[in-house]
């Protein structure tokens, strides 16, 4: 390969045209495209051989690859990016997919929650792709707060909010916990947690526990501190990831290492560890990003694209994201346009409901 990063701008016409074609076709295939297909596609005259050493001059450059030795070409990770960024044509929201997506949003008395994992149904269901939904993080004030001992390994967190809305959420405490001493950290917290949202209730406590750590137990401490880190995005993310469609994807992939990798993949996302990330990957800028294979590291090991946009709340402050996860030879053109319209619906009616 070369070691310049080609440019689309210097490619000749005919190179510009075999490439586009090349990589079209594999898009819609998910097959190599050999050299006998695009001459038939051609309007001008040009022959095999012509067209066979142009995809091998794109080969040099990085952008194709071949797969077989007598198979035709398809386009590498840099090829696909390079195609999405000088020659994607976005094309319209088809009028169907509109109407399937506008149906999710149609119910005002459901909670976000609800309405959003609808959403995400109805994009895995448009896109025939995985759908991801990034919940924003509920900001009302805590009105309570208790700790639930599971198992020696397993707690509970209820978290009561002033308007109502109430969270139970797992996770590991720290080891010799007892009951007595998750109480006494309830107690701790919840007499400074009125009126006080999670974001803020997390800097307040750390304040306090500098002032007060001698008015509570070692344990206690320990477990406010270990709360602490799943409410400041330090370990957990407090954000919710809902994610639909993931036998979309696993139904697509013949093959087993990639059936691997896309488990993988999901493990993953399921174990929420990159969470934040996901949100991170869209604050570059309003709109729809798009990342191929390895170019993040949330999906690098299932060889999978993302097409992701962030949504906003009536300040325009980035809260949370959608997305379609799939295969790299996804249908960009069409996703796009669907992504886009369904964080900007989104966007909408939380800002309405705000």
């Amino acid at each position: 390969m070369n070691d310049q990063t080609p440019n689309i701008e210097e490619m000749n016409e005919r190179s510009r045209e075999v490439f586009r074609r090349v990589v079209e076709g594999y898009l819609e295939s998910g097959a190599p495209v050999g050299s006998r297909t695009l001459t038939r596609s051609f309007s001008e005259q040009v022959s095999a051989a012509t067209i066979r050493n142009v995809m091998q001059d794109l080969e040099f450059l990085g952008l194709l690859d071949s797969p077989h030795v007598s198979a035709g070409r398809i386009p590498t990770q840099l090829g696909l990016r390079m195609f999405v960024d000088g020659l994607l044509e976005v094309g319209d929201l088809d009028n169907k997919d509109r109407e399937t997506i506008d149906r999710t949003l149609g119910g005002h008395d459901q909670d976000v929650g609800t309405v959003l994992d609808q959403v995400g149904q109805a994009l895995s269901g448009v896109t025939h792709g995985a759908s991801l939904v990034l919940t924003p993080k509920h900001e009302a004030p805590i009105k309570h707060i208790e700790f639930v001992s599971l198992a020696r390994d397993r707690a509970l967190v209820v978290l009561v909010f002033a308007d109502g809305h109430v969270e139970n959420r797992i996770f590991t405490p720290p080891a010799g916990q007892t009951p007595s001493s998750m109480r006494e950290a309830a107690n701790f917290i919840n007499a400074i947690a009125e009126g006080r949202t999670l974001s803020e209730l997390g800097s307040v406590i750390s304040r306090e526990i500098a002032a007060r750590r001698q008015e509570i137990d070692s344990l206690a401490a320990d477990l406010v501190e270990n709360g602490l880190a799943l409410w400041e995005n330090e370990g957990e993310a407090t954000e919710r990831l809902i994610v639909r469609g993931r036998g979309n994807l696993l139904s697509d992939s013949e093959d087993e290492v990639d059936l691997e990798r896309i488990r993988s993949l999901f493990d993953d996302l399921e174990r929420k560890r990159d969470i934040a990330q996901f949100l991170d990957l869209t604050e570059d800028g309003d709109g729809v990003r798009i990342f191929i294979g390895s170019e993040n590291k949330l999906f690098s090991l299932s060889g999978s694209s993302l097409v992701v946009s962030p949504y906003m709340n009536a300040d325009r402050k980035i809260i949370g994201a959608v997305g379609v996860i799939g295969p790299t030879r996804l249908n960009y053109g069409r996703i796009v346009p669907i992504v886009n319209y369904t964080a900007q619906l989104v966007g909408k009616m939380i800002a309405d409901r705000s």
